[in-house]
């Protein structure tokens, strides 16, 4: 079996990222140039929305053999995309309170330049991402920043712990065996190795959704077999 150099792997995972952004019908492949070192992605280039970004950077990750992406392209609004902070602030409000599961009543909403700053406390982390990812929707938004914390339950660290290890062995994606789970003070810490950046993904995801959890570090390596 011949062993391939770093080089000749980054040409593959180069290739296979500008497949994967070609095959996203929300991304303009074009307009984003694709750099790749030691399997880490650079993306570069423009777009006119938010959603095209972070969709740029959604399409990278599920590439297999990517290990880590730098998302370096710039947002730059043209014509009827660019609106004030008070329409986009007003956009920010009603989408919000629209959605079913967000408790629109705890968010504070902080428009600057396109930029929103999301703040307040929410009960579980699937809000705070169903949040931000509605805001970054958002005809007019450059940037999201999203502040919004974790409301605690009360449980053990020996429970919450319990609870996403039984979490990582029913889920397909993921050898639970790889990964090591370690509470403190509500917060978990995974390590291990494991073959897929969605892997590593899907551990976290899971982890996220134990009650009592506030933070996550994810601190699982990808590496390619």
């Amino acid at each position: 079996m011949l062993l391939r150099t770093t080089e000749e792997l980054d040409r593959e995972v180069q290739q296979d990222v500008l497949d994967e952004l070609d095959w996203d019908p929300e991304i303009a492949a074009t307009d984003v140039g694709v750099e790749v070192n030691n399997r880490v992605v650079t993306l570069t280039g423009t777009v006119d929305s938010f959603a095209k970004k972070w969709a740029a950077e959604r399409a990278v990750l599920r590439v297999a053999r990517v290990r880590a992406v730098a998302n370096d392209i710039a947002v730059r609004l043209f014509g009827t995309a660019v609106k004030n902070d008070t329409d986009i602030a007003q956009a920010v409000a009603n989408a919000l309170e629209w959605g079913a599961s967000i408790p629109f009543e705890n968010i504070d909403i902080k428009v600057e330049n396109g930029d929103v700053t999301l703040s307040g406390e929410v009960p579980w982390n699937f809000q705070r991402t169903e949040i931000a990812d509605t805001v970054r929707r958002i005809s007019g938004v450059k940037a999201v920043i999203n502040l919004i914390t974790l409301s605690a339950h009360p449980s053990s660290a020996e429970k919450i712990r319990a609870d996403i290890e039984r979490a990582l062995v029913r889920n397909a994606e993921v050898d639970a065996d790889a990964i090591r789970v370690r509470i403190e003070d509500r917060h978990a810490f995974l390590t291990g190795t494991v073959h897929a950046w969605s892997e590593k993904q899907a551990a976290e995801e899971a982890a996220w959704r134990a009650p009592g959890i506030t933070v996550v570090t994810n601190e699982i390596r990808v590496e390619v077999q």
